[in-house]
């Protein structure tokens, strides 16, 4: 074997002691199988979990799937690191190490047993939390403790208040229950039981932001893991639900997750035809637009599929034709942030522009035309082509005189009224 194999991106040759067998990669958790070779602990764990049951390398079978952290080579690691520094070669952390079945069951029992001292309880919930935020593999393994089961009883136990004089546990259980999904059944015993409901309600005025930001999560996850078009309709039509999810959203504060979790929550509300309208009673419309440049793209996305729902009911059009930023913004976005963010833009556009005269005129002044015309020939999806087609047709006797006598040869070629 060589002594040192070719840089990988840096200046300096990597020895090949220190490089994953697997991944050919620097080792960052360098972690030892039953045949005493060392592997880089995501690359083992990837191969095992695709149904490899041998050591990569001496292709015997692994006696067992027990993973020990090679302190020694890791340490190696990180001064060669260190060393190397000059090169543009950065420390490796110290990894955090994977949680044990056994302390993951002990923490559950102590968080769900009523016999457990109170600050007992709120402490194994926060370890927990701490646990699922290390890595996906402890989230996996807390998940599969039926941790859901555990933590709704603690989350809708509305004794907590009365026997310690405080809902911090039923806080804490909040916030780790939001990080693992809910199955449909999960979704419909908080959704039939208007207690529970009203529970979440109240928690979305909360004075501490974290925990209206989980019950958002909370109330997301329900409406959007419920198939049942009635109780969707049912929690949707609970008064104030949108108040508190879009102010969520007004919050100057707001992190990156507050903004992804309200936009999910907002638009999993806005599915439902029926309350649109306290949508925008609430605000709705402003918010959007003033957010719009905030979201990050799956969640821009979000807000502008939002956008387009909002755009179609007579309330919404009036609210968005009012703000000044709409239309232009709308424009803007066509062809900037992916397919489908080009397919709400456009359709909401064509909604808007299809019921208000004033939008039609701002959109051909942000200059939607140049817009359609480069939106028709691209790569987009048929349906936003369409809705394209469609918003050019409409805006036909609104384009500019020396904009349509430029362009009707190229119109009329690629654009099939």
């Amino acid at each position: 074997m060589p002594i040192s194999l070719e840089p990988l991106e840096l200046a300096v040759q990597v020895p090949y002691h220190f490089r994953c067998p697997i991944s050919l990669e620097l080792m960052r958790d360098p972690v030892t199988v039953s045949t005493g070779q060392t592997y880089d602990r995501p690359s083992i764990e990837s191969w095992v979990a695709t149904g490899n049951s041998t050591c990569p390398v001496t292709r015997t079978p692994l006696t067992d799937f027990t993973f020990i952290p090679n302190h020694t080579l890791r340490r190696l690691i990180q001064d060669w690191c260190v060393s190397n520094r000059a090169f543009g070669v950065e420390r490796i952390p110290t990894p955090k190490q994977p949680a044990e079945p056994s302390l993951i069951r002990s923490l559950l029992n102590q968080s769900s047993s009523n016999s457990t001292p109170f600050n007992t309880r709120i402490s194994a919930l926060r370890k927990l939390r701490s646990f699922v935020r290390d890595s996906e593999r402890n989230r996996s393994l807390i998940a599969s403790h039926n941790v859901c089961f555990v933590l709704l009883n603690i989350v809708f136990d509305f004794s907590h208040s009365t026997r310690f004089g405080s809902d911090e546990l039923n806080h804490e259980a909040l916030a780790l229950l939001v990080f693992f999904p809910l199955s449909e059944v999960e979704c419909n015993s908080v959704a039939y039981d208007s207690d529970k409901i009203s529970y979440l309600l109240r928690l979305l005025f909360h004075s501490s932001f974290d925990v209206r930001v989980n019950s958002a999560a909370m109330i997301e996850m329900v409406v959007a893991g419920t198939r049942s078009s009635e109780l969707r309709a049912q929690i949707s039509n609970v008064d104030e639900i949108y108040d508190g999810v879009i102010d969520i959203l007004k919050n100057p504060i707001a992190f990156p997750r507050a903004l992804k979790i309200g936009i999910k929550a907002l638009f999993a509300l806005c599915l439902v035809k029926e309350t649109r309208h306290k949508a925008v009673a609430a605000g709705a419309p402003a918010v959007l637009v003033d957010r719009l440049a905030d979201f990050e793209k799956c969640d821009a996305e979000r807000a502008l599929a939002t956008v387009e729902l909002l755009s179609r009911i007579p309330a919404g059009v009036a609210a968005f034709a009012e703000h000044a930023l709409t239309v232009p913004l709308l424009v803007k976005i066509i062809l900037k942030i992916s397919d489908r963010a080009t397919e709400y833009a456009t359709g909401a556009l064509l909604a808007l522009c299809s019921e208000s005269e004033l939008c039609q005129s701002d959109a051909v002044a942000a200059g939607v035309l140049t817009q359609l015309l480069l939106l028709v020939q691209s790569d987009c999806t048929v349906r936003a082509k369409r809705k394209a087609q469609l918003l050019l047709k409409l805006l036909r006797d609104s384009w500019p005189q020396d904009s349509t006598g430029n362009s009707d040869d190229f119109a009329c070629s690629i654009v099939p009224f």
